[in-house]
C-alpha cells in the first residue's frame, strides 16, 4: 500500500511514466515467458485456454476501474460544491452587512481578512491535506463580530439571524473543503484494480500462446489502454492538488467584491 501511495503522490508526468514502465515490463516478461527458448516448452503446456476466460477478467477490471473512477470524480464534485457553498455564504454575509444601517466596518474587514488568508495561505496547504491556523483564527474573529453584544439589536433579529446563518454555512463549507482535501480513495481499491490489470495481461498472454505477434499486439494494446485510463484517474485522486485541482476562483471573486466595496 505504501508503494501505491508513493506512486499517487508523484507529479502527473511521473504517474503516467511509472505506470507505463511497469506495464511494459510485465508485457515483455509475459511475451518472453511465452516464447523464450527456455520457457516456451513449459508455456505451450498450458495452451488451449479459451478466449472468454480473458474476457471475464477484463470485465471485472473494467467494472472495478469504473467504481474507483466514480468515487474519485464524485469527491471532486463535492469539493467544487463545498467551495461554491463557501462563496455563497461569504457573499450573502457581505451583502447583508451592507444592507444594515449600523456601522458594520469591523465585520466586513474580518470577512475580507478571512478570504485573504484562505486564498493566499490555506489553499496551497491543502495540496498536502493541510489547513491554516491563521484561517481558523480569521473565521473565529468573523464569528465574534457577529456575536458581539448589540449586533442583533443593530441589525434586527431577522437580518442578524440570516447573517449568522450565512457565516455558519461558511464554516460548514470550509470544514467540508478541508475534509475533502485530505480524503483519498481506499488504497485497497487501487490495489485490486492493479492486480486485476496484471491478471488480465497474463490471461491475454495465455489465450495467445500459439501466435507471438497476435499475443504481443493484444498485450501492448491492453497495456496502453490501462496506462492511459488509470493514469487519468490517478491524477484526479486529490481534488485540491495537481494540474486538474479545484481552484480558489470563486473565493477570489468574493475577495475582489469585498475589496472594491471597502471605503478608501
Amino acid at each position: 500500500m505504501t508503494l501505491i501511495r508513493a506512486w499517487l503522490d508523484l507529479p502527473i508526468g511521473a504517474v503516467f511514466l511509472v505506470l507505463a514502465a511497469c506495464l511494459a515490463v510485465v508485457t515483455i516478461a509475459i511475451h518472453w515467458l511465452s516464447f523464450g527458448r527456455i520457457t516456451r516448452p513449459w508455456a505451450q503446456g498450458i495452451a488451449g485456454v479459451v478466449a472468454p476466460y480473458a474476457g471475464v477478467l477484463a470485465v471485472l477490471f473494467a467494472l472495478l476501474t469504473g467504481f474507483l473512477a466514480n468515487d474519485i470524480w464524485e469527491r471532486e464534485r463535492q469539493a467544487e460544491r463545498a467551495v461554491l457553498a463557501e462563496r455563497d455564504g461569504l457573499m450573502a454575509a457581505h451583502e447583508l452587512s451592507a444592507a444594515i444601517t449600523a456601522d458594520m466596518t469591523g465585520l466586513r474587514d474580518a470577512l475580507r481578512a478571512y478570504v485573504q488568508v484562505v486564498v493566499a495561505e490555506e489553499w496551497p496547504l491543502m495540496e498536502e491535506g493541510g489547513r491554516s491556523a491563521a484561517a481558523d483564527d480569521a473565521l473565529d474573529a468573523l464569528l465574534r463580530e457577529v456575536a458581539k453584544p448589540g449586533a442583533a439589536a443593530a441589525a434586527g433579529q431577522v437580518v442578524h439571524g440570516a447573517l449568522l446563518g450565512s457565516l455558519l454555512q461558511v464554516r460548514r463549507a470550509r470544514d467540508d473543503r478541508l475534509l475533502l482535501s485530505g480524503d483519498q480513495a481506499d488504497q485497497t481499491k487501487w490495489a485490486a484494480v492493479l492486480i486485476l490489470a496484471l491478471l488480465t495481461l497474463i490471461a491475454l498472454g495465455i489465450v495467445h500462446l500459439e501466435r507471438p505477434r497476435a499475443q504481443l499486439a493484444a498485450l501492448v494494446l491492453f497495456a496502453v489502454a490501462t496506462a492511459a485510463t488509470l493514469g487519468l484517474v490517478a491524477v484526479r485522486e486529490r481534488p485540491f492538488a495537481g494540474a486538474e485541482r479545484v481552484l480558489p476562483t470563486p473565493l477570489e471573486e468574493v475577495l475582489a467584491t469585498v475589496t472594491a466595496a471597502a471605503p478608501r
